[in-house]
């Protein structure tokens, strides 16, 4: 017999939100327990919410006619499913307030983290003296390497890992991707850089650049030191794929939105800590030399030791992962799967310029990638003039790392207050506005620093010295913004829009906006390098176009804001109807009444939810 459950005055609300008060269970007399346990019942239909209501009751006159009994039976099975009829069920145990089973999961992520970002620190700073401060190479190499080396590798990594993913599962995926980079990174330190004289073709390099002029050392460079440049390009990827790809994607695996909404933030500033104590790492063993005797190699003995270091620390991320996946219970997820959207380069382009929302959002990705690259390498050539030795280089690096984790650590503490007060629009013009602000003051000082020679002179600098810093702190000023408040802006840019165009728009930006902004600004520079002859005879050009890259940023942004604004807004009055048509008491439809019973004693039928 299909029961109803029936209002007849003796329902009513809670008079405070369910979640800010201590929630109460109904109180099953024993008879009825006794049927509980003698009748098959079928599953009873209440609303998502629905459950939360049956708590809220602490007293209740039940008729006990027997055509009744199918409503009792089945309400109380439904608290009985949920809340066990204990209501220490709904009060788990909590450390500072917070429950052992979220801390559980989250300390082990918030280490895991740590650990990923502490290497990615050292292995970016590393990469960087190798391939810049290398015998035959300079800055001029990036813009190359990073066009021809690094984009295809990432794209065959991405391919590769499409099909692994198919074939293995999430924890074989993820042992497969990380460890050949744990192997790669210590067979570097202890293999391959004590070889590089052997196994780098300098004699072939050296006539084909006597053959084909000055204008190919950064090209040929690349094939000179290729050990180097395979190192740079397995740190880029460390950096996106074991960090955007198996660390998020295995967090956003096992926390709840809940989770992720209280605990993400943290992770941010976690990362900065770990930026702090890895560029103290990074100058604490570049400061070996001081310490050798003559004839050693310190850059060798420094690059052993932080390999060393690197390998540590993936072998405790092999190890959190696990604990993990043994120890902690993982939370539900729906079974039915999503369709993932398969882009390709040309849909992905259609789809950002049909859209204006999408394509104001691509350009702020894109402007972001072009600026920095522009910026970045011609502070690097400069910084090689006044670093040559790989351990002054990677000295100095590490306390460019320590300086940017302090600036971003603080930026992402402020952040909080900047959109509380001024909103999304300023935010997100913030960036480009330090970028522009510092780049100018960058260029400057190189395009004109013979009327600065005698301020600086002052200062105790020369005036390589002096733009060394200020590209030092455009840097670091530029990358904490960028840290602590354009990447927030960018991932709230997609709350707002509907399921489809926000997976669409992620997945077009994704295959095309951030590779397009990281080589964008590669293949302006080769085009100037190949024009002018070198970076140092381009830079004027350079800082026009940064000029109008910024502006166009800006633009961008500014008409992003009034959209954004406009979707929020129909979000919040959506939210609140949701609210309102939430408070209604769930029934079972009339046809499923009881033989006698009056429909016109039922409520308003809402649309049920199977528990």
């Amino acid at each position: 017999m299909e029961g109803l459950i029936q209002t007849r005055g003796i329902f009513s609300l809670p008079a405070k939100p369910i979640g800010a008060r201590r929630t109460l269970l109904l109180q099953p007399s024993h008879a009825i327990k006794q049927r509980l346990s003698t009748r098959n019942l079928p599953p009873l239909s209440i609303s998502s919410n629905g459950h939360s209501k049956f708590q809220s009751f602490h007293k209740i006159s039940i008729s006990h006619k027997e055509r009744n009994r199918g409503i009792i039976c089945k309400a109380e099975a439904a608290a009985a499913a949920a809340g066990e009829g204990d209501s220490t069920a709904l009060t788990p145990p909590k450390v500072f307030g917070v429950e052992v089973t979220t801390l559980k999961k989250i300390v082990p992520l918030g280490l895991m983290f740590f650990c990923i970002l502490f290497n990615y620190t050292i292995l970016r700073d590393t990469k960087d003296v190798l391939v810049v401060t290398a015998k035959g190479s300079s800055a001029e190499i990036i813009p190359f390497l990073k066009t021809w080396v690094n984009l295809p590798m990432a794209i065959g990594f991405m391919l590769l890992y499409t099909k692994l993913s198919n074939v293995l599962s999430k924890k074989a995926l993820f042992y497969t991707v990380i460890v050949p980079f744990i192997a790669y990174f210590g067979a570097f330190g202890f293999i391959m850089y004590p070889l590089s004289n052997l196994i780098h073709p300098e004699a072939l390099a050296d006539k084909l650049l006597a053959t084909l002029g000055p204008r190919f050392m950064g090209p040929l460079a690349i094939m000179r030191i290729w050990s180097f440049c395979l190192f740079y390009v397995m740190a880029e990827l460390w950096g996106s794929v074991v960090v955007s790809v198996l660390f998020w994607g295995f967090a956003n695996q096992i926390t709840t939105v809940d989770e992720a909404k209280k605990f993400y933030p943290l992770f941010g500033l976690g990362a900065n800590v770990a930026l702090i104590f890895s560029g103290r790492t990074v100058k604490y063993f570049s400061n070996m030399r001081k310490n050798l005797g003559p004839g050693v190699d310190g850059w060798a003995v420094s690059l052993k030791a932080m390999m060393s270091i690197v390998v540590g620390m993936g072998l405790a991320i092999c190890f959190l992962y696990w604990w993990v996946n043994r120890y902690v219970p993982l939370p539900t997820r729906s079974k039915k799967k999503k369709a993932k959207p398969q882009m390709g380069t040309m849909e992905s382009l259609k789809f950002l310029v049909s859209s204006p929302y999408i394509r104001d959002l691509a350009t702020l990705v894109v402007a972001y990638g072009i600026s920095i690259n522009l910026v970045e390498v011609t502070w690097k050539s400069k910084l090689k003039a006044q670093f040559p030795s790989p351990n002054e280089y990677s000295a100095f690096m590490g306390d460019f790392s320590t300086c940017t984790g302090i600036a971003t650590f603080t930026m992402m503490l402020l952040s909080q207050y900047v959109f509380d007060k001024y909103g999304w629009g300023v935010a997100a013009k913030i960036t480009p506005t330090v970028l522009l602000v510092t780049g100018v003051a960058f260029f400057s000082l190189i395009l004109f620093g013979g009327p600065f020679a005698p301020l600086v002179a002052k200062l105790g600098m020369t005036p390589l010295l002096a733009a060394v810093y200020v590209g030092a702190l455009q840097n670091i000023f530029s990358k904490s913004a960028k840290y602590s408040l354009f990447d927030p802006c960018k991932e709230m840019a997609y709350i707002p829009l509907d399921e489809d165009t926000k997976v669409k728009g992620k997945a077009a930006i994704d295959v095309v906006c951030n590779p397009l902004g990281k080589s964008g600004g590669a293949l302006i520079q080769q085009f100037m390098i190949l024009t002018f002859g070198s970076l140092a005879s381009s830079t004027p050009y350079l800082g026009v176009i940064l000029l109008g890259i910024v502006t166009a940023w800006l633009a961008a942004a500014k008409s992003l804001e009034g959209q954004f604004n406009t979707l929020m807004s129909e979000e919040e009055l959506e939210k609140e109807m949701e609210r309102a048509s939430s408070l209604k008491i769930p029934v079972v439809s009339p046809e499923d009444a009881a033989p006698g019973e009056s429909t016109s004693q039922l409520p308003e039928k809402s649309a049920p939810t199977s528990i």
